[in-house]
């Protein structure tokens, strides 16, 4: 009977490009059982290409487990399962080699198809490309280690609990720049009082929902805000650098209509596309990445709490998508107000819900 196998693969930039590394693992298709794990940094590097390392390294130990194994690959990235399915154009140099390589491998398999997966479905690869970009890689086939005799099993614990984590994620109150609509990323300006207000509002808001953490951007804006509802709960304020909202470069402080006429061709390739950065500034995948980060921290640090996560527009937005398992590109069809409210939870197993989104009910 022909073996089939499953090939979960991911990668990830600390940076894009930065410190990058990979994660892979092989699944008996019938039982699930990990058959192999892979992890390894590949230097400096985008995510897609790290992506691409990933996708290689998991074909690479299902041909070594069987060569005439079907294999399913499932993936978070869009462009890789698309490009290597031969619906979307390889243009980047180190992406074509690596395709390639990944072709030479599939050639040599029993058959291979590609299908995407939201990005909360491939948790596992996600946690071996992180340990591979904290400088622990890993090489483990599963499959090779010695079996354990039925009598000398002994009676296993039962299975952990799942744990659900709950984040309340704030928008801060508005500034001089909000009632215009600027492009607000790295200023350092104050709430105005309408801001304060806003803040105190959404304090007696969250009181009633039993936040036991307060974590915020540094930015003056949001740490304004986080102070005061945080004095409301009577709780200290953690700050997470990875939350600040995107480096707008030349577009801050202008209005949509002042940014396109001045940077016609940057703004409407920025608008288009996650990829690319605002000009002198950061891209919106560039966000997610860090923000992903903060979110491990959260769930980490903070597992079965409930938890204020005091932010701004892309940041929390990107942490909406994450929650809903879309891509980064759903920024650009959410509108949060200042000092609105979304919750999403998080369970340990994997799975995450979207429960609120924009909810202003506080402020009026």
């Amino acid at each position: 009977m022909t073996r089939r196998f499953i090939v979960e693969a991911d990668g990830g930039s600390r940076g894009n490009p930065g410190p990058a590394g990979y994660g892979a693992l092989v699944r008996d298709a019938q039982t699930g059982r990990v058959l192999a794990e892979r992890a390894a940094s590949v230097g400096r590097a985008t995510n897609n290409v790290a992506e691409y390392g990933g996708l290689v390294a998991g074909l690479q130990a299902a041909l070594d487990l069987d060569a005439s194994a079907q294999v399913e690959v499932r993936m978070d990235s869009k462009l890789v399962v698309e490009q290597m399915s031969g619906r979307w154009k390889i243009k980047h140099p180190d992406m074509q080699q690596l395709a390639l390589q990944a072709q030479q491998i599939a050639r040599k398999l029993g058959g291979v198809r590609y299908t995407w997966v939201p990005r909360a479905q491939n948790g596992a690869a996600d946690a071996l490309a992180n340990s591979a970009m904290d400088g622990k890689p890993v090489h483990r086939d599963i499959a090779a280690e010695p079996s354990v005799a039925e009598d000398d099993v002994q009676p296993t614990a039962e299975p952990a609990p799942v744990v659900t984590t709950v984040t309340h994620l704030l928008r801060h109150g508005q500034t001089e720049h909000t009632p215009e609509r600027r492009f607000s990323g790295r200023n350092d300006l104050p709430l105005s009082r309408t801001g304060r207000a806003e803040a105190e509002a959404a304090g007696v808001r969250v009181a009633a929902l039993g936040v036991e953490v307060v974590v915020a951007s540094p930015l003056r804006r949001t740490r304004e805000t986080a102070e005061i509802v945080a004095a409301a709960l009577g709780l200290p304020v953690e700050f997470d650098d990875d939350l600040v909202e995107l480096d707008f470069g030349d577009l801050e402080g202008l209005t949509f209509d002042e940014a396109r006429a001045r940077h016609p061709l940057a703004v409407r390739r920025f608008m288009g596309e996650v990829t690319v950065a605002a000009p002198g500034g950061e891209s919106i995948a560039d966000v997610s990445a860090r923000v992903a980060g903060a979110r491990r921290r959260v769930l980490t640090r903070h597992a079965g709490k409930t938890v204020l996560l005091v932010s701004h527009v892309t940041p929390i937005k990107l942490l909406l998508a994450a929650g809903l398992g879309v891509g980064d590109d759903v920024v650009h069809r959410v509108f949060l107000e200042a000092a609105s409210l979304c919750t999403v939870a998080w369970t340990s197993d994997g799975r995450a819900s979207v429960r609120l989104v924009n909810d202003t009910a506080h402020l009026r």
